[in-house]
């Protein structure tokens, strides 16, 4: 059986329903990495000595960056060396340097480890969407991931009620153990049920040209790099609010115990919006669901930065829109990522690299940017989002030729 097949016959390993929450799991390392620490950020920087509240949003940028630069790396690694074992070698990285974060001295070697962590962590969003590209393609990845993201986005519903609850009994340290203990659970189940997907016909070298050529790919092919400079300028929209949420509650609303609640309410809609997705993309179409969910995300987006505007912003308003425009963005996020992917399966494991290296990279730093721009007010916030928006409509036309909702083939196009 050839790797073109739709899905690979494996005589052992993880049924689907399996097989989707271990991919969940391995994407829910990164989400919990983030969102567990969106309460600890005050404690954080007294413990360490950060007055300034806008630089301790260097805890989660800077896991980010970490997470974003080593994408490059894993793609190739994983294309040569098999899935597994890459997988194993990154989720360690992430357990060790949880473990350093916990014991971290000062804010420098916390943003050090907190990089290193992101860094491990790069491994299982490269690795995820490659083991599912292997076994899948089209509408039927697109609903794999759809249901990964399901699990997957439960997460941040929950992650920052559990960091919450940490704090109740333990020093914000303890978040840290949890997170190392997470990714313990993950490379046992991974060693003991996760088969190898890629075949070894698919096995690439290691050779620059090569490599240098698959990313060229990557980054030319039209369909791929506009969904996935969409897909960058979205994520940057949604950096922005991690970045700013903290301090919205605490500072704007004077609310900091609603701030697990609202949150949920917030994360909830992108989880709603996945099974939506799930239930609707193979009859549908990526596209349809995905074009639709991007001008909704503008308009909520839109509205929200009106009402800002208008001075009648509270901690309702603010999330029944934010839910909104979150609900929006679960439905587009699996869908830009596998039309991203869709001319990409002969080269998976490293157009998933360059995919992952540009939206994260640039969008990290678009989030930061606008969270850097917090001045006591949601309004550069929801000013951020709205552009951000409007920002990936133009490369999704771009990529589409200036045609919305046109189901076409995968066939790759260059771009130009």
């Amino acid at each position: 059986m050839t790797s073109a097949t739709n899905e690979i016959a494996r005589p052992k390993g993880p049924g689907f329903p399996e097989f989707v929450c271990m991919i969940a799991l391995m994407m829910a390392l990164n989400a919990l990495a983030i969102d567990s620490m969106l309460p600890a950020l005050p404690d954080i920087g007294d413990a360490l000595g950060v007055a300034n509240e806008n630089s301790r949003q260097w805890v989660i940028t800077a896991y980010l960056l970490g997470f974003g630069a080593m994408q490059i790396v894993y793609g190739p690694l994983a294309d040569r060396f098999n899935r597994k074992p890459v997988l194993m070698i990154g989720v360690g990285i992430y357990v060790a340097f949880s473990l350093l974060a916990m014991l971290a001295p000062t804010f420098e070697t916390l943003i050090l480890a907190r990089i290193g962590q992101g860094m491990g962590s790069a491994a299982t969003r490269v690795l995820a969407v490659s083991i599912v590209r292997d076994r899948f393609s089209g509408r039927t990845m697109a609903r794999v991931m759809s249901l990964s993201f399901l699990v997957f986005l439960g997460v941040p519903v929950i992650a920052p009620s559990l960091g919450q609850a940490i704090l109740l009994v333990a020093p914000w340290e303890a978040i840290f153990g949890v997170l190392a203990f997470a990714g313990v659970a993950l490379m046992i189940w991974a060693g003991l049920r996760l088969p190898e997907t890629l075949h070894p016909e698919d096995r690439l070298p290691i050779e620059a040209r090569r490599v240098a050529l698959a990313f060229r790919e990557a980054v030319t092919n039209r369909i791929s790099i506009g969904y996935t400079l969409a897909m960058t300028a979205i994520t940057g929209a949604l950096f922005a609010f991690i970045n700013s949420s903290q301090q919205i509650f605490f500072d704007v609303f004077k609310a900091p115990g609603l701030f697990t609640t609202v949150f949920a309410l917030i994360a909830g809609g992108i989880a709603i919006a996945s099974v939506i997705n799930a239930k609707l993309v193979e009859k549908l179409g990526s596209r349809m669901i995905g074009h639709t969910a991007l001008l909704g995300f503008i308009t909520f987006g839109a509205i929200h930065l009106m009402v800002t505007l208008s001075g009648h912003e509270t901690i309702w308003t603010f999330g029944i829109l934010q839910a909104c425009t979150m609900f929006c963005f679960g439905l587009l996020a699996g869908n830009f990522g596998s039309m991203a992917m869709e001319p990409m399966g002969h080269i998976a494991g490293t157009a998933s690299s360059a995919q992952g290296f540009i939206s994260t990279i640039i969008g990290s730093l678009i989030g930061f940017a606008i969270g850097q721009a917090f001045d006591g007010t949601v309004v550069p916030m929801t000013l951020g989002i709205t552009s951000c928006g409007i920002v990936a409509l133009g490369f999704v036309l771009l990529a589409e030729r200036g045609k919305l909702f046109v189901a076409r083939n995968t066939i790759p196009v260059t771009a130009g």
